[in-house]
């Protein structure tokens, strides 16, 4: 739990030492151009731990002490860590390949890492876990393979069409739950058989989102 709290503490200072707007948020926000042409590459890591305002980072550090327990009980610090940098880093690798060709686009938040949280969380026990939205009653929670098909959906429709008024880094999120679901089933690769029907289901948006990307090169 320590490592948790060592987690939210260090992104909510980054976070507030480095505000919306500031020269230092500038400076290391996730941006297309500053990869890509100046080589930026600590961009793909340190947007992780801005947001863009107090919500935002509120949100996304409850989603993860939400979650992050029971990550770390099933995969040891070493484990929590890898999944949580890796799926910023791999959501802002898939961000970067989606708008190579669009300099100006830029993106903040801890989201693609709590989406790996989360992913390595549902995929070890698909049906049991449950998924409730905040405020409404635990009754209303559904089983962590259809909010994992939710999910998935909605990031592939959002990013097939994109709106003008949609802030939101559906690429991030969608790289970051995709580490974390695959990171859980290479380490345990029993569960993973076990679950594979669920686990087939959550996946059947990304499997379209492959065919648009790398068949009919519709994004990108």
């Amino acid at each position: 739990m320590n490592i948790l709290i060592l987690v939210i503490a260090i992104t909510a200072i980054i976070s507030f030492v480095a505000p919306n707007g500031s020269p230092n948020f500038e400076k290391y926000k996730f941006n297309v151009g500053a990869i890509v042409y100046r080589k930026e590459y600590i961009r793909l890591l340190s947007a992780g731990f801005l947001h863009a305002d107090i919500m935002h980072l509120v949100l996304n550090m409850f989603v993860l002490f939400s979650f992050g327990p029971a990550v770390l009980s099933d995969f040891g610090v070493g484990g929590f860590l890898t999944i949580y940098i890796g799926s910023i880093i791999l959501g802002n690798l898939l961000s970067l390949l989606i708008y190579k060709n669009q300099s100006w686009y830029s993106a903040i938040g801890a989201s693609g890492g709590v989406a790996g949280i989360i992913f390595a969380s549902v995929s070890l026990d698909p049906v049991l876990t449950k998924i409730g939205i905040i405020f409404l009653p635990p009754e209303l929670s559904i089983p962590g393979y259809i909010f994992g098909f939710l999910y998935f959906g909605y990031s592939v429709y959002s990013m097939l069409y994109p709106r003008s008024n949609d802030n939101i880094g559906h690429a991030a999120h969608l790289g970051g739950a995709v580490f974390g679901l695959v990171y859980s089933v290479l380490i345990f690769p029993q569960l993973a058989m076990k679950n594979i029907f669920f686990l087939g289901v959550m996946s059947l948006p990304l499997m379209y989102l492959s065919y648009e990307i790398f068949i009919r090169k519709r994004i990108g």
